[in-house]
């Protein structure tokens, strides 16, 4: 097993307790998060509502897209 040198490994956990300490204030500030009641809701612009319908939306075209050329090579010879 490899070891790491003392002052990297400082540094590994410095940058660790920096993460932790971005994630406690996103969680603290959960002004900025959308309720859950409001995530479905068809808002149209740049909102978290209308970024969760295009994820959806694209899943399924990807999807119809697959299905379909899945189709057509199993039927055009």
């Amino acid at each position: 097993m490899t070891q790491i040198h003392p002052s990297k490994e400082t540094q590994m956990n410095k940058k660790i307790n920096g993460i932790n300490e971005e994630t406690k204030n996103l969680l603290n500030n959960s002004e900025s998060f959308v309720d859950k009641s409001e995530l479905n809701l068809w808002k149209r612009g740049f909102t978290p509502q209308a970024e969760i319908w295009n994820g959806r939306m694209a899943t399924v075209g990807i999807g119809f897209i697959l299905i379909l050329i899945t189709l057509i090579n199993k039927f055009s010879s």
